[in-house]
């Protein structure tokens, strides 16, 4: 897993909160007011605490070996975990979806702490993302720390760039589902990842 620690001044960000007042202003927000004022500066701020992601997590380096070592007996036993909370930004107008992520992969020689499947869904999702993406980054990384018999991922995401302008659907449900290796190619092991998630497979 790759670390770039971002680097942007103090400077650069009070730069950058000026051209979002500029922004602000002329689309009609009042800046002169004691709730507004810092609005501009706020703004970047959060919107660079929402991009965290590229800096990548250390604590997503560690795997740890596993006993079953492939063995017939555990070759298709799953490790499913979720929901998993997600919030990302979409690259295509910077803003929000979010909804819930499940993962799950059979282990071969090496094994992840539960938690890290968490971290590994909001290092991707704390980006600019798009959702179909999201997923493929998910299951790739899984499979690429952990060889295992396979992977499989499941997003499920509101969009606000369809409910808030476009189409202005008012309740958009995107649904996304991607597999490797055994879930690839065995059916029955993909509907019982579903099952466990709790998915209606006919909304799929």
């Amino acid at each position: 897993m790759e670390l770039h620690q971002r680097s942007v001044s103090r400077e650069q960000m009070q730069k950058f909160a000026d051209y979002m007042a500029e922004i602000f202003v002329a689309f009609g927000l009042n800046l002169n007011t004691p709730g507004t004022e810092d609005t501009p500066l706020r703004f970047i701020q959060a919107l660079f605490d929402a991009t965290e992601g590229y800096d990548g997590d250390p604590k997503l380096l560690k795997v740890f070996d596993t006993e079953c070592r492939g063995d017939p007996d555990c070759r298709l036993s799953q490790v499913i975990e979720g929901p998993i909370p997600f919030y990302a930004l979409c690259e295509h107008h910077a803003l929000p979806f979010f909804g819930n992520a499940y993962v799950g992969y059979i282990a071969h020689e090496h094994i992840v702490g539960i938690s890290k499947l968490t971290r590994l869904v909001r290092l991707f999702a704390k980006r600019f993302a798009v959702q179909e993406r999201l997923g493929e980054q998910i299951v790739n990384t899984l499979d690429t720390m952990l060889q295992p018999h396979g992977v499989a991922v499941y997003l499920e995401a509101h969009h606000l760039c369809v409910a808030m302008r476009g189409v202005r659907e008012t309740s958009p449900m995107t649904r996304t589902t991607f597999w490797r290796g055994e879930y690839d190619k065995n059916a029955s092991l993909r509907s019982e990842f579903l099952f466990a998630c709790g998915v209606d497979k006919s909304k799929l």
